[in-house]
């Protein structure tokens, strides 16, 4: 486990590029927080720093969006799907070749794969945010040391 205080919009965006650039597809990230924590801002730096064009916002009403940068970008809210047993195909979006963004993934734990880093945002003070991050899967360990290595440094 990892923990990082991000000071300003600009610590967590040098967050995002560190950990742009030590994932490798197939990663899945989950996102926690609060509303208004930072997961969709730090989904937007990610994809900036993945080569995303386009302007990533959060996709509460559909659910998944799905963005071309280096690699494929599935960015799941699933904060609607919290009292539904609806299956939409998950499984698809959690592959080898794409990287999967989940927020709110406590909403669809069953199809969540078992291997992941999860990222967990929360308020500090003076408008910082507080970010724990763990990983499962020895790849994802790998990847957690280094972005925390990079970021530090």
């Amino acid at each position: 486990m990892y923990t990082f205080e991000l000071n300003a919009l600009s610590d967590t965006e040098r967050f995002a590029k560190a950990f742009s650039e030590e994932i490798d597809p197939g990663t899945v990230i989950l996102l926690s927080g609060d509303l208004g924590s930072g997961k969709t801002t730090f989904t937007q730096f990610l994809g900036k720093s993945l080569g995303v064009k386009r302007h990533m916002t959060s996709p509460t009403f559909n659910i998944i969006k799905s963005y071309n940068g280096k690699y494929k970008i599935h960015h799941m809210d699933c904060y609607r799907l919290e009292d539904s047993d609806e299956d939409l195909g998950f499984d698809e979006y959690f592959n080898d070749n794409d990287i999967a963004i989940v927020e709110w993934p406590q909403f669809i734990e069953e199809y969540l794969p078992n291997e992941y880093i999860s990222l967990e945002l929360s308020y500090g003070n003076d408008n910082r945010r507080n970010l724990v991050m763990n990983a499962t899967g020895d790849n994802n360990i790998r990847i957690a040391g280094e972005v925390h290595d990079q970021f530090i440094d």
